[in-house]
């Protein structure tokens, strides 16, 4: 069997131990697709499966290969795949419970994969399935976002924030994001309407009757964001299970989402992108061998956009 060089873990633990090693080249089984990778992005969900935080979730067995964002091209095709050929350019958040794409090459379903956008580089593309996909099934599929209604998003500069404004504004809503200070101007430039300092201002002293708040830190800060929401609205978080308990006592909706693939919406993101409405914000690229870095710039729950590691 061939290799190839890849990122893996052994063992649960810190970013120390993600070994950049030579690891078996997978075979494309019926239904799949041998993609070359360009590029991987990093997301939390990485991090903490790494560390274990996901065990009884999801179990694996180890080596690992971690990573669930990618862009790259058509290496080969398993029996039965009629709609990719060698050569096509493609962007994927693959299936989180198989090995991932820190690595030279990654089998994926052929179900799973949408066309790269054309005007993106790899590096940017492989920013945006996962947390593109996330922001969209909270705002439109669990949430049911409309034109003209107010839609607050926490940790509006992150990697699934900074999408959900995007998303939210060419859906035509009214955009609050809180953020650190730093980043006001940006999120304006992305579209948001309201920007709110977290470091200075509770929200909820400032924030009255929106339609939907999009979830991206739980704790306290979902806590506090039922009393914002105005009768009948919608709390969308993508960590865990809001209480029920809670939606009901301020007589709104509680909704988890956890990012499944879906090539449909990943067309339909590569035309935002192609089309100028949608612009991926990576903080950093490193190459694939840097995957300690790049983790431990991820983990501090600080970084603009996506952190996104480059194979080719």
């Amino acid at each position: 069997m061939a290799n190839m060089k890849a990122v893996r873990i052994h063992a649960y633990g810190g970013p120390e131990v993600l070994k950049y090693e030579d690891a078996p080249r997978p075979e494309p089984a019926a239904g799949e697709v041998l993609v070359r990778v360009h590029a991987a992005a990093i997301n939390p969900v990485d991090w903490k499966i790494r560390a274990g935080y996901l065990k009884g979730f999801m179990d694996y067995q180890m080596p690992l290969i971690l990573g669930w964002d990618l862009s790259g091209v058509v290496e080969s095709t398993g029996a039965g795949v009629t709609d990719w050929k060698k050569g096509d350019a493609v962007y994927a958040r693959p299936d989180i419970r198989r090995d991932g794409s820190y690595a030279e090459y990654i089998a994926v379903k052929g179900s799973e994969l949408g066309h790269k956008p054309k005007s993106l580089s790899h590096v940017q593309a492989a920013a945006i399935p996962l947390a593109a996909l996330t922001a969209w099934q909270a705002l439109f599929d669990a949430a049911g976002l409309q034109a003209g209604q107010k839609v607050l998003i926490h940790a509006a500069a992150g990697g699934v924030g900074t999408f959900a404004v995007q998303l939210a504004r060419w859906k035509g809503a009214h955009v609050i994001g809180t953020a650190s200070a730093r980043n006001h101007a940006f999120l304006k430039e992305l579209g948001a309407d309201e920007t709110i300092d977290y470091n200075l201002v509770k929200f909820e002293d400032v924030v009255r009757n929106v339609d939907v708040v999009l979830d991206t830190m739980a704790g306290e800060t979902r806590d506090r964001s039922w009393q914002v929401l105005k009768k009948g609205g919608v709390l969308v978080t993508i960590l865990g299970q809001p209480s029920q308990e809670d939606a009901a006592r301020h007589g709104v909706r509680g909704v988890g989402v956890f990012v499944q693939p879906n090539q449909g919406q990943l067309e339909e993101l590569a035309k935002l992108a192609d089309a100028g409405k949608l612009h991926p914000v990576i903080e950093a690229e490193l190459p694939l061998a840097a995957a300690v870095r790049a983790h431990e710039m991820n983990q501090t729950l600080h970084t603009r956009g996506k952190i996104v590691l480059r194979v080719v």
